[in-house]
């Protein structure tokens, strides 16, 4: 289920990166245009995405410490 969520977070994130609605508006606060408005808070949100990704699949096996494996997994050479 946790994988699920995850990956419609992802496909939901990537359907917000294409704003061809943004594109008629000319102004959000005055001086801002609103498409770089619109982009900075996309940014702001992949990086809540990321985080989130990070935090719930991140693969554990990636933490092993090199020093903490059997010496036969270590990779070197004979």
């Amino acid at each position: 289920m946790k994988r699920a969520v995850l990956v419609l977070l992802v496909i939901a994130v990537y359907v917000l990166h294409q704003d061809y609605w943004n594109w008629s508006s000319t102004r959000l606060i005055g001086f801002l245009p609103a498409g770089l408005a619109y982009h900075a808070g996309y940014s702001i949100l992949c990086a809540m995405m990321m985080y989130i990704l990070v935090a719930l699949a991140w693969p554990e096996h990636l933490e092993v410490e090199e020093s903490e494996l059997p010496q036969t997994d270590r990779g070197e050479a004979h």
